[in-house]
């Protein structure tokens, strides 16, 4: 089943939860060809897909992602996104002056502007229990890196006052609970619709990936790219999105799609459509064989997947 438009159906109920659950980071990572599967536990194939059998009310990658938007997203926990931009922003290249000017500190500049709201160095010093050169350094960083920002304030006479706030970027770095709001969700979706529902969602949420997946490839690949290319580039993209995501490829030539963690592992065992999505997904995007020949789920290391050329 095809998602609807935004505004109808289980596509625009899927559209707006899984777009506000993800963001990406661009990396690219690789195992080497020796890489160990854990023992084969679950053996499935993907049908290869077929231009003739698909069904015609499918859109195209196109037509998703003109409907839902192509858009960039950042991964990873809490703690490595900021540490990440905040790499990418300024290397800290020497150490924080004065006891405890460090990440550590960052952290509780953050919280101190999350919970008791705008400040100015001197009030935020006062909140930590640090100095205040600490925490302008701190506060040097985090603007940067596009977490805070910094207004004059007017109080009476004298000079203003710089006064520091966080940005909404910043909300991504506190906790959240994602996976009990996902479990709640789909609780809810399938009280209201019942099994039929929770295909129709988890069908259109793998039409989204697909086309997502697809424009990469379009975009970053040649049009006669080889599987190999392809398996890598998708490894990359699961990578990304907290699958721990590996391509290998064996001194025969036999390629291997693994994921060395399960990102919505709460739900997996509750919902297995949503590992047999993935694994027609895979089929779908990469235009191969694909036989699942390890599962998490099912109480394997990895998911592994071997990928094989189409057959006929």
């Amino acid at each position: 089943m095809a998602p609807g438009g935004p505004g109808t159906g289980a596509g625009y109920v899927i559209h707006c939860y899984f777009s506000a659950m993800h963001h990406e980071r661009a990396v690219h990572a690789e195992l080497p060809a020796n890489d160990i599967a854990a023992p084969n536990r679950d053996v499935a194939a993907a049908p290869a897909p077929s231009t003739a059998t698909r069904k015609s009310d499918t859109p195209s990658p196109a037509a998703v992602s003109a409907t839902y938007g192509v858009a960039s997203f950042e991964h990873g926990t809490d703690a490595d996104i900021i540490q990440r931009r905040v790499r990418t922003a300024t290397p800290l290249v020497t150490p924080s002056p004065g006891p405890g000017a460090s990440s550590t500190l960052r952290r509780d500049v953050l919280y101190a502007l999350r919970t008791g709201g705008p400040a100015s160095p001197d009030q935020v010093a006062d909140r930590v229990g640090a100095s205040r050169t600490g925490v302008l350094q701190q506060f040097r960083t985090l603007e940067t890196a596009g977490l805070v920002t910094r207004s004059l304030s007017r109080h009476g006479v004298g000079r203003p006052r710089h006064v520091y706030d966080l940005t909404p970027a910043a909300q991504e770095l506190f906790p959240a609970n994602y996976g009990a709001l996902t479990q709640s969700v789909l609780t809810a979706i399938r009280t209201v619709g019942g099994e039929k529902l929770i295909e129709d969602v988890f069908e259109a949420r793998r039409e989204m990936l697909r086309a997502r997946i697809a424009h990469r490839i379009e975009e970053r690949l040649p049009a006669n790219a080889t599987l190999w290319e392809r398996v890598k580039e998708v490894a990359s993209y699961q990578d990304e999105t907290g699958y721990l995501g590996r391509a290998t490829r064996d001194p025969d030539g036999t390629i291997h799609l693994r994921e060395h963690n399960c990102a919505i592992y709460g739900v997996s065992g509750t919902y297995q459509i949503a590992c047999a999505a993935e694994l027609a997904l895979f089929g779908e995007v990469l235009d191969a064989k694909v036989t699942r020949e390890c599962h998490i789920a099912s109480g394997g290391r990895s998911c592994t997947y071997r990928i094989e050329p189409a057959v006929g």
